[in-house]
């Protein structure tokens, strides 16, 4: 732990939990359609639902949708600038079940260009987060690294083709999860890295057989 997650990130408040973390979670939904929102519905579970409305979890998820930063002092009128944007959102509450941090909201997104995504993130204190889920398949991962996250069938070459291609384009590895839903079924590989991926890396990973889909993560 360093100093900056004892004393929480510079930012809008009242709450690094309830605003900054809900900005940031928007922040990452927003990089991880790639393109602008024009539909949310946003679910809300635990305390978020609770006391969300009154630390202006609400309004920071809206932020970070339109991808305001945590210090931006329009956040408390993030309503009206999505109304000017053109995107519409919709709240609502859902259990995520008990072992579901009680910081977490579900975001079912459409984006411009139609895609569809839904993300389950969690605040999890001093303005960091975890995306939790990734299209009800889990994902874990902070938002602090350009992440690479593969959905594909269980099958012998897939990891090493990925990690292959990483090593070619010198793309180091920092952390690297994997997750199946059982032998021979569907698969995760969650790899964040100390680099951006190419472009064309993950257009190409994405043309690779028993690859059902690709979602890329970038800090730019």
């Amino acid at each position: 732990m360093n100093i900056f997650e004892v004393v929480g990130p510079v930012m809008v408040g009242p709450s690094s939990s309830h605003t900054a973390g809900a900005v940031r979670i928007g922040n990452v939904c927003r990089k991880l359609v790639g393109e602008p929102v024009v539909d949310a519905d946003i679910l809300l579970h635990g305390s978020f639902l609770a006391t969300g409305r009154g630390h202006g979890t609400d309004r920071a998820l809206v932020a970070g949708l339109l991808g305001l930063d945590v210090a931006d002092p329009r956040i408390p009128e993030s309503f009206a600038l999505a109304e000017k944007a053109g995107m519409t959102f919709h709240f609502g509450a859902v259990d995520l079940g008990e072992g579901a941090h009680p910081n977490s909201a579900k975001l079912v997104l459409t984006a411009a260009d139609g895609k569809k995504l839904e993300v389950v993130g969690e605040s999890v204190g001093g303005g960091r987060i975890n995306i939790r889920e990734i299209d009800g398949l889990e994902a874990n991962f902070s938002g602090d690294l350009p992440t690479l996250i593969v959905h594909n069938l269980d099958q012998p070459g897939h990891v090493a083709e990925v990690t292959s291609m990483l090593q070619h384009k010198s793309v180091n590895i920092a952390t690297m999860q994997l997750y199946r839903s059982g032998r021979g079924g569907h698969a995760v590989m969650v790899i964040e890295c100390d680099q951006e991926v190419p472009e064309e890396s993950v257009h190409w990973l994405e043309h690779l057989e028993g690859v059902e889909k690709v979602t890329y993560y970038s800090l730019l």
